[in-house]
């Protein structure tokens, strides 16, 4: 039984608590241990509305508990470093909530540290773990659309008003939090080897964060991915993989449920369409892979390892820096 403690009582806590809530009535592994809120009230409110067995008013306190196994970072972006950090050097198992970090150099001191000190750390971007990944993978490798030449991918979503949105000093704007979805859809597709140029092109808000952008990936064979996030609208949410002799549409690269396969020889009607499986959230899968590495003994999950997380940030600190958008506790 992996005894789960969530760090944060926010609205993404609240869904991984259902998902563990769920996973445990249909018989998994876990337990709904523990949560840690910035307050004890707070905490109590949260642990009793889940099931969860303790409540702690401060982080510190739930990491000094020595039954948390494995414990879920759902803080803002600005704060991911710190408190995995915090958790690896109470020889905690971290799972934390995407962006990974805020820049790419935290993410590699999070990393080292938690190799350090023996212990596991996975970037909980979810669509890395689901099933449709592999649905996808089996597509392409399968030569039904052909050899692979561009992808496109966009997510975005009203949330402007959000104040781990809107604040810089909470590392807010679009790409770290919907931006890395579109650029997750497309590495996963064309790889992280191999590109030579990265492009791309925003716009501000008045406090100096990415409310929307365009942006884009050239591989040094030819392959483009280009991409679109934002935090005005709410786009189609669509990632397309366009290869020599047809087509994949998956409806939504953030959760997707359907994948349509459309191929040149039908003159690109009467899709082949694959429901993805049911699932609980979806949370489940990055959950289920964090109990896999732990009873393993791995430090990383293989469905999201190290070196990406790592490449995921190093691109999107190169995405930034052309938007002009800097974090004040950046050096």
């Amino acid at each position: 039984m992996i005894r789960v403690g969530i760090l944060g009582a926010g609205n993404i806590a609240e869904k991984m608590a259902l998902t563990l809530r769920l996973m445990k009535q249909r018989g998994d592994d876990v337990a709904l241990y523990a949560v840690a809120a910035r307050d004890q009230a707070r905490a109590e409110a949260f642990a009793a509305r889940f099931g969860f067995e303790k409540a702690y008013g401060s982080y510190e306190e739930m990491l000094c508990d020595d039954s948390v196994q494995l414990v879920y970072v759902a803080t803002p972006h600005s704060h991911h470093a710190e408190h995995m950090k915090l958790c690896i050097s109470h020889g905690k198992n971290v799972l934390c909530e995407k962006a990974f970090t805020a820049n790419a150099k935290q993410a590699k001191e999070v990393i080292a540290l938690a190799r350090e000190k023996g212990v596991l750390v996975a970037e909980a971007i979810w669509p890395r773990y689901m099933p449709s990944r592999k649905m996808v993978d089996d597509i392409i490798a399968s030569g039904e659309i052909g050899e692979v030449k561009m992808v496109t991918s966009n997510l975005s979503y009203t949330i402007s008003h959000k104040e781990r949105i809107a604040k810089p000093e909470l590392a807010g704007g679009a790409l770290l939090d919907v931006g890395v979805y579109a650029l997750n859809f497309a590495l996963s597709v064309l790889g992280s080897e191999g590109i030579k140029a990265i492009d791309g092109t925003a716009v501000l808000t008045d406090l100096g964060v990415d409310a929307q952008e365009s942006f884009s990936l050239t591989y040094d064979d030819g392959r483009m991915a280009s991409m679109m996030s934002g935090i005005y609208a709410r786009t189609d949410r669509r990632g397309m993989v366009y290869g020599t002799k047809g087509f994949i549409e998956v409806d939504n690269v953030n959760n997707p449920a359907m994948i349509s396969v459309y191929k040149q020889e039908k003159d690109f009607a009467d899709p082949a369409v694959y429901q993805v499986p049911e699932q609980l959230t979806g949370f489940e899968y990055e959950v289920e892979a964090c109990i896999r590495a732990m009873e393993n003994g791995w430090l990383e999950c293989p469905e999201m390892p190290h070196e990406e997380t790592i490449r995921m940030m190093e691109i999107m600190d190169k995405l930034r820096e052309k938007f002009g958008v800097h974090y004040p506790f950046e050096d």
